[in-house]
């Protein structure tokens, strides 16, 4: 089965990204995968400090995450994966998409603000020529009719 991965952060982009992914797997039968990467920054710290952090972090991700999977069993009948990876974001993406041969479509959502699209879909698209799988970028401010309409 072909699955979508979307990444999971606290972008406001991320909810359009999100929905795209979803619809697209109901309506051709494929699953999503939601990827959620902790930066190693985050724990620099005592090693039960920086254990206690991480722990946190990953619960923050998975009550996050329980936000969309519940759409997307309620209202696409799509059971997401959920996978937490620990560096920089476009290395575990890219190590991501290798290790799982069902990846087949990386989703981001673009940001709206004047600064560009924002850091992940910058640095994805310097990386696009090293994905062995398309990527879509999904318009930030797109009305959630807009994106029915088109998946």
């Amino acid at each position: 089965m072909r699955k979508f991965l979307v990444v999971l952060d606290d972008s406001r982009e991320c909810l359009n990204a999100m929905r795209f992914a979803a619809m697209r797997a109901a309506k051709t039968g494929g699953g999503v995968t939601i990827l959620s990467v902790i930066p190693p920054d985050e724990f620099n710290h005592w090693i039960g400090v920086g254990d206690i952090m991480r722990e946190e972090a990953r619960e923050r991700i998975e009550v996050h995450f329980e936000v969309f999977a519940k759409w997307m069993r309620d209202r696409q009948g799509i059971e997401p994966e959920l996978v937490i990876r620990e560096g920089e974001a476009v290395t575990e993406i890219l190590a991501h998409v290798k290790e799982d041969p069902d990846i087949g479509v990386l989703v981001l959502g673009a940001g709206t603000d004047k600064k560009g699209p924002g850091p992940l879909v910058t640095q994805m698209t310097r990386a696009s020529g090293n994905l062995p799988i398309p990527f879509t970028i999904v318009p930030g401010d797109m009305s959630k009719e807009r994106l029915e309409a088109i998946t």
